[in-house]
């Protein structure tokens, strides 16, 4: 069964169960309610026959007595010790009542009795009789308007629930479909995108904000990440592919020359084994910079917080000399707290200081300083510097400014497309300024821990 016909159903049998169960408990909390307030109004009826009775009895016969008090469509008995009826009077339509045998109770009893299929009002009290034996007043009396208004109100509450079904059934089939349809439509686009192996996402037409409504917005944003991480794929194949097919031909063509020749040409095998392991270094390098530029993408692995900033800073200038034996200068005006991780900070230090030292031969100057709500870093080289057209598009992939320079230094055009997207994951802003001949500076923005 589908969903749509099972919440349909359920909806609709749940509700007629529930409205079954609130008529019978109005119908009988009701019909309880009336049957008592005869009973008590009979009980007093009674109880008045009772006083009447006892005051009057010596002057007056005992079915005069009985009959100036019996109501209309009951009965009044006096009934003996011995369950003999001594006095019986009937009043109205109530003859067959005569017709009932009687039993004597010594003490008070209220009840109310099936007879001939009409319920009646039963009252026995104790009374002193004419002898002074001691007897029993019975008084009966017919509730057949009490039944007939409950009839009534079965009758109202059975056609107020057959009235109601009929919405219910209607709504209860607009419920489930409203249900549904997202669930129908999250199932269309999946066999969409199966069909047609295209990335789509369901429209949203309310923002009710429900549970609906979320998984709606939550598959679209699963989409989305999907459709990203594929297209980054499909970037990282098409760059590594692009980037390696020239190391890979340089290797194809010296080892075809080796097997041609190197065996007796001893400076072509010492030239070619050289432009082998050095075409395979710059493979694995690039390799390495392709796997980290594609996980930087991951922010799970950044961790922001309150860090002060001198030691970053020093760690990073202090390895990257010890590494390179370039001199690098800081300086540090304060003592700032910045929201940042530390490891991918140095990561992003190590970047740039990487492109100070490849493209300047003088010292490297790092400086550290406030500026309103932010800590401004500037890494600053006397290099050869980067002209105006081509300042716009360093932060590209793969860009790079001179493909002789750059292939002989060993850049690959995605040192600062790196440093771009760990500056991105840290919140942070980086921009260069360069001037050709006299060097380029490197600005970092962070921000200020609270």
């Amino acid at each position: 069964m589908k969903l749509t016909n099972k919440i349909h159903v359920f909806t609709t049998v749940l509700f007629i169960v529930l409205l079954v169960l609130i008529n019978a408990a109005i119908y009988f909390s009701f019909s309880r309610i009336m049957y008592d307030s005869e009973l008590e109004q009979t009980k007093a009826q009674a109880e008045q026959v009772q006083a009447g009775i006892s005051a009057v009895q010596s002057a007056a016969a005992p079915q005069d007595l009985l009959r100036a008090y019996v109501p209309p469509g009951g009965m009044i008995t006096i009934v003996q010790a011995d369950d003999r009826g001594d006095a019986r009077v009937t009043g109205g339509n109530g003859q067959r009542l005569a017709e009932e045998e009687t039993e004597f109770y010594p003490d008070e009893r209220d009840e109310i009795r099936s007879i001939e299929g009409i319920p009646h009002a039963f009252i026995s009290l104790p009374i002193v009789w004419t002898e002074g034996e001691v007897a029993a007043l019975q008084l009966t009396e017919s509730l057949q308007a009490t039944a007939e208004n409950l009839n009534v109100l079965r009758i109202v509450l059975l056609v107020v629930s057959i009235a109601a079904i009929i919405p219910l059934f209607i709504s209860a089939r607009i419920l489930s479909k409203l249900i549904t349809k997202p669930i129908l439509s999250l199932i269309q686009t999946m066999n969409d995108i199966r069909g047609s192996g295209r990335f789509q996402q369901i429209e949203r037409t309310s923002r009710s904000k429900d549970e609906l409504d979320q998984m709606t917005q939550t598959f679209n944003q699963m989409i989305g990440q999907l459709e990203t991480n594929y297209e980054k794929q499909e970037q990282f194949v098409s760059n590594a592919s692009h980037e390696l097919k020239t190391p890979l031909t340089i290797i194809e063509s010296y080892a075809s020359l080796l097997k041609r020749r190197g065996k007796n040409d001893e400076a072509l095998f010492d030239e070619s084994v050289e432009a082998i392991h050095s075409e395979a270094l710059r493979m694995r390098d690039l390799t390495q910079q392709l796997l980290l530029l594609a996980k930087q993408d991951e922010q799970g692995n950044v961790i922001l917080s309150s860090q002060v900033l001198s030691p970053i800073l020093e760690a990073a200038s202090s390895s990257f000399e010890r590494a390179y034996q370039r001199q690098v200068t800081l300086h540090v005006k304060e003592e700032m707290v910045v929201k940042t991780d530390a490891q991918k900070l140095k990561q992003l230090m190590y970047i740039l200081l990487d492109n100070a030292r490849k493209y300047s031969e003088e010292k490297i100057v790092i400086h550290a300083f406030q500026k309103d709500d932010r800590v401004k870093i500037q890494i600053k080289d006397t290099g050869i510097g980067i002209s105006s057209e081509h300042l716009n598009k360093v932060f590209d992939r793969f860009y790079q400014v001179d493909q002789a320079r750059t292939s002989s230094s060993g850049g690959y055009g995605l040192g600062l497309s790196l440093a771009k997207e760990l500056a991105r994951v840290l919140e942070a802003e980086i921009t260069l300024t360069s001037e050709q001949g006299k060097g380029t500076t490197a600005t970092i923005l962070l921000p200020i821990a609270n």
